[in-house]
């Protein structure tokens, strides 16, 4: 088992998510569906295939990227009618070139950069970046890690690749107590983890401080929610979370110590995101 909660692969049934599966419905010798049947087959449309524990919330919208977005912004100028004229940056962030700088929401002042060394590799660097009101002020360079066979712009779960894109960081928790952050913080035995990684590394503790990434999730909902509102096939479970020294199955791992610091940093009233790729695809 490596470190994440990406939904292992199944089969896509890309034909049967165009016509659906038509449950059999028993009838009646004068012809009519009981009402039991009935209600049944609402409450299976209803449940879909995201039902995780606990009380399960409605699926969000699902958002229509623009061509070449990623998935997860639908507008990359989102925010901007909300944060009004202010709603200025991103200008200019090293290393995002324009059609990356494009995707991030315009009111995003906390922007954590996610550099991998190339398309294949599972290694990279993360800094976060804040905006001061006259420019962007970078942070430490932090040493990363991603999934084993580095990044894809089409993830799917299971491909042990981490997605590229820009996405918002809503929610946070983990197994050890909240260190003082301002982000929603879910402190739960759920984040329990154990045996090894890819490399034989013991992946107990990866899951201590977690914060969700929102690659086909819920916002607002603890990391542990199952929700996926593009389906489960599309993997999901993308977490920032401490590294086990090893790669991981679609998620960003951080040392302990700058997870404690992301954590301390990441302001909700600063629309924080994500950008994350390999370095050829974040300079596009």
């Amino acid at each position: 088992m490596a470190a994440s909660i990406d939904c292992p692969r199944r089969p896509r049934h890309r034909a049967a998510a165009r016509g659906g599966h038509r449950a059999a419905v028993p009838v009646r010798a004068d012809g009519r569906v009981p009402l039991t049947a009935v209600l049944l087959l609402v409450l299976a449309a209803l449940a879909g295939c995201g039902a995780g524990t606990g009380t399960r919330t409605p699926d969000a919208p699902v958002p229509t990227a623009q061509a070449g977005g990623p998935p997860g912004i639908a507008d990359p100028a989102q925010g901007r009618a909300a944060a009004g004229t202010e709603a200025r940056p991103p200008a200019r962030l090293p290393g995002l070139g324009p059609r990356t700088l494009a995707w991030i929401p315009q009111n995003a002042r906390q922007v954590l950069v996610v550099t991998g060394r190339d398309r294949d590799a599972n290694r990279s660097e993360a800094v976060l970046y804040e905006h001061t009101g006259s420019g962007w002020e970078a942070g430490p360079a932090w040493p990363a890690r991603n999934a084993l066979r580095g990044w894809t712009d089409d993830h799917w779960a299971g491909d042990l690749r981490s997605p590229i894109g820009v996405y918002t960081l809503t929610d946070a928790g983990g197994l050890l107590p909240d260190p003082g952050t301002a982000m929603p913080y879910d402190r739960s035995d759920g984040f329990s983890v154990s045996g090894t990684g890819f490399e034989g590394e013991p992946l107990e503790g990866s899951f201590d401080y977690v914060v969700a990434i929102d690659y086909n999730r819920q916002p607002g909902t603890t990391p542990l929610d199952l929700t996926r509102p593009r389906g489960a096939d599309r993997g999901g479970g993308i977490w920032l979370h401490v590294d086990h020294q090893g790669p991981t199955q679609g998620c960003v791992s951080l040392e302990k110590h700058h997870m404690r610091e992301l954590l301390r940093a990441l302001d909700p009233t600063r629309h924080p995101v994500v950008v994350m790729g390999d370095i050829d695809s974040l300079s596009e």
